[in-house]
């Protein structure tokens, strides 16, 4: 892998017409600590958020040693790097010759359920391979309520009531049991993990089994841009959440209780920088070379906004319009989709052109796991940066860092 300070000076050497990731791992490293120091528990990096070899071997070196996983392939992914870490099956939902590899093959001995039937495939798998229930630890994850850019209870979680009966359920088959929930993605409200615990409180009293343990999942937010054409969104910060947090797992009495957390976008979101070329400007429109079947799902969605630098091609001498006025560009990705098309604009100088590139920042989580092959197009050229993105001198464009638009 190629190293250079900044991307501005990859793109000058390399002159890229292909997306290039520049990934951090100075970066993922000091975010990795600062998370580790906060939390008063035990940190298991969610696998899903970005598992590529580089990240996962970055995070065991930073004294990583326990990761979320959630199928045999991220199972794989972990001990081909970490031959030695844990790892947590915390899908509630599996398919039992997953649960028996997970067993027997990797030695995994704690998972998620949110479902009477999911007790009775991890019960059928133990008694084969005739193992003892109590080695094993069964996390009910529980349904909650918060405001979140991603809700994924939804799809998940037992209400509490429910989540009693298989608290009692695991705890009478001889199993260790637990309980966790996950309030989100992105979370928008430091109230949410409050809420969630004061749930888990209720469950546990009345379900009134020892409790092995409590994950308190992700939901962590990191930290994007803004469009300046909207209201900056009123987001907590890091800092804040851990904080409310910890006062809140003292009020609720789960200080003295084992905890995980399960971070992804929090550690890995800074570790990743984007750069992408113009390879067409249509009026208002820019045509870059990847979008939103690749790298910028986030972006189609609209509920993330990437910070973004521009970097014009020097070998351009004549250019268009007033390089001080900023304006607003719809940007069309590569594929032949009419749908890959950015749900926000970029704002960038007049001037942009076919041939410039921006750096898009901040973009380590979901973007490189989300990536998909259609039509072709995959980005999967990676560079060694060591400057953050948000360092030097001020972001031209869109959806600037508040620190890098002053």
């Amino acid at each position: 892998m190629q190293k250079f300070d900044t991307a501005i000076e990859a793109v000058h050497t390399l002159r890229p017409d292909v997306p290039v990731y520049c990934f951090r791992p100075e970066v993922l490293t000091q975010d990795t600590s600062s998370f580790m120091d906060a939390f008063p528990g035990e940190t298991a990096y969610a696998v899903k958020t970005n598992g590529e070899p580089m990240v996962l071997d970055t995070l065991a070196k930073a004294g990583v040693t326990l990761f979320d996983v959630a199928s045999p392939g991220e199972f794989a992914a972990v001990r081909a790097v970490a031959p030695d870490a844990g790892m947590l099956y915390m899908h509630p939902i599996k398919a039992q010759s997953d649960i028996r590899l997970a067993l027997e093959t990797y030695g995994i001995r704690v998972m998620s359920l949110d479902h009477e039937d999911e007790v009775a495939k991890i019960l059928r798998v133990v008694r084969a391979l005739d193992m003892d229930p109590a080695t094993i630890t069964l996390f009910v994850r529980l349904q909650t309520k918060g405001h979140a850019a991603y809700e994924l209870s939804k799809k998940f979680g037992a209400a509490p009531a429910h989540a009693v009966e298989l608290l009692q359920r695991c705890h009478r088959i001889g199993f260790k049991t637990g309980l966790c929930f996950h309030v989100g993605s992105q979370i928008e409200d430091p109230e949410t993990y409050e809420r969630a615990l004061a749930s888990a409180d209720w469950v546990r009293n009345r379900a009134d089994v020892p409790l092995a343990g409590l994950d308190v999942g992700g939901g962590f937010p990191a930290e994007y841009g803004y469009d300046p054409k909207r209201r900056k969104p009123d987001m907590p910060g890091f800092p804040e959440i851990m904080a409310r947090l910890r006062a809140d797992l003292n009020e609720w009495g789960f200080s003295n209780v084992p905890l995980v957390a399960e971070p992804g976008r929090v550690i890995v979101a800074r570790a990743f920088s984007l750069i992408v070329r113009v390879l067409l400007r249509k009026g208002r429109r820019l045509y870059i070379n990847d979008g939103i079947w690749a790298s910028l799902s986030d972006s189609w969605t609209g509920k993330i906004t990437l910070p973004a630098r521009f970097i014009p091609d020097p070998a351009r001498k004549r250019r268009h319009g007033d390089a001080g006025k900023i304006a607003a560009f719809k940007v069309c990705g590569a594929t032949c989709d009419s749908v890959d098309i950015l749900s926000r604009p970029f704002w960038l100088p007049e001037t942009v052109d076919t041939g410039d590139w921006i750096e898009i920042g901040h973009i380590g989580a979901y973007s490189l796991s989300l990536r998909t092959r259609f039509n072709g197009f995959y980005p999967d050229t990676f560079v060694h940066v060591t400057t953050p993105f948000g360092a030097g001198d001020a972001a031209e464009g869109y959806a600037s860092l508040e620190t890098m638009a002053d």
